[in-house]
């Protein structure tokens, strides 16, 4: 093989040990757990908000954001629920480039893949055990999932994942939510193909063993709008596309529908100061039709603490080094806008 065997990497349950999860930060854990399938179920109508950096490219900036966000949750708790996006992996469209927390703990320096394990489990650690939320992380590469399993909330699998079979069984085994992007096509039935596998019990490999999965019921849609094939943006939010994905789940016998619409990506035509206006307008279509106000369950939002993205190297203490995101004062200002217009 083409590949040079650096070193032996911890197995997760040796990574557990090393940095364990106590029993308060299990019991917030799971309490947080019932509130979010509760949600998913129908038998919560709060509103749940995915939230934060493109990716999780500077630990502290990262925290100080939950920090910020944390005293918000306070102020909306009747109305939102927050789960904070702590990305530790950031998928490249060509492969080069940064590729998150995980390979760099340092965006400056070469990968250290054993640093980047402890560096992603620490960093949502942190963020359970000092501010009180369970994060949700993208599951790049399903067989690391096990280094987190035991602090996540939400599980995000992305575009150009979603008709990948090992993430789809991986996904069977989980007992979080687990939201499928429509794929870049926009074809929304790859995605429902998706969410029923992972709904469905199977046998496969998995780091080496041979599982059974019991299926996951909170398996659902990230709708994130597409791109066709002359390169145009092609969105997916508007009332019109809502409707059509509850017809979808309607003939596909799928119980508990549920949806979460990303505001940024190809339905923002990566031009991240349109969230604001998409958020509004996915809350607007939940509070005039019924029917997508049981399907709806949240939003995904790219926020940080500064506006824009910078490159790698320029140092801007909360400022995206991947996609632009919404800075700290308009995200606040959303947050509240939001609760207030939820019905």
């Amino acid at each position: 093989m083409n590949l040079d065997f650096e070193r032996k990497l911890p197995i997760p349950m040796e990574v557990k040990e090393a940095y364990p999860v106590t029993a308060a930060m299990t019991e917030v854990k799971e309490k947080r757990a019932a509130i979010i399938k509760n949600i998913f179920t129908g038998k919560d109508d709060r509103f749940i908000l995915v939230i934060g950096p493109c990716s999780a490219d500077d630990p502290e900036a990262v925290l100080e954001y939950i920090a910020r966000l944390r005293r918000v949750q306070d102020e909306v708790a009747d109305k939102i629920l927050m789960i904070p996006r702590v990305y530790t992996n950031k998928p490249r469209t060509t492969g080069d480039g940064y590729k998150g927390l995980l390979h760099q703990p340092d965006p400056e320096q070469k990968p250290d893949m054993y640093k980047g394990i402890v560096a992603i489990r620490q960093v949502h650690m942190t963020a359970l055990k000092d501010y009180g939320f369970t994060c949700a992380d993208e599951m790049l590469y399903p067989e690391n999932h096990r280094y987190l399993n035991d602090l996540l909330a939400y599980v995000a699998v992305g575009a150009r994942s979603v008709e990948n079979q090992q993430h789809r069984l991986t996904a069977s085994g989980l007992e979080v939510p687990v939201g499928m992007k429509n794929p870049t096509s926009g074809d929304l039935h790859v995605m429902m193909n998706s969410i029923t596998a992972a709904r469905h019990r199977h046998t496969f490999i998995y780091r080496g063993w041979e599982v059974h999965s019991h299926g996951n019921p909170l398996a659902h849609a990230i709708l994130r709008g597409s791109v066709d094939m002359t390169g145009r943006y092609v969105s997916n939010y508007h009332y019109e596309d809502l409707i059509a994905l509850g017809e979808m789940y309607a003939a596909s016998g799928l119980s508990d529908p549920a949806a979460v619409v990303d505001t940024n990506h190809a339905n923002s035509g990566k031009r991240w100061m349109e969230q604001i206006r998409i958020a509004k307008d996915v809350v607007n279509s939940r509070n005039s039709n019924d029917d997508i106000k049981r399907l709806v369950k949240g939003l995904m939002i790219e926020s940080y603490l500064e506006d824009g993205a910078q490159k790698i190297g320029e140092h801007v203490f909360g400022k995206s080094i991947t996609d632009p995101c919404l800075g700290w004062e308009k995200t606040e200002r959303l947050i509240l806008d939001l609760a207030d217009m939820l019905k």
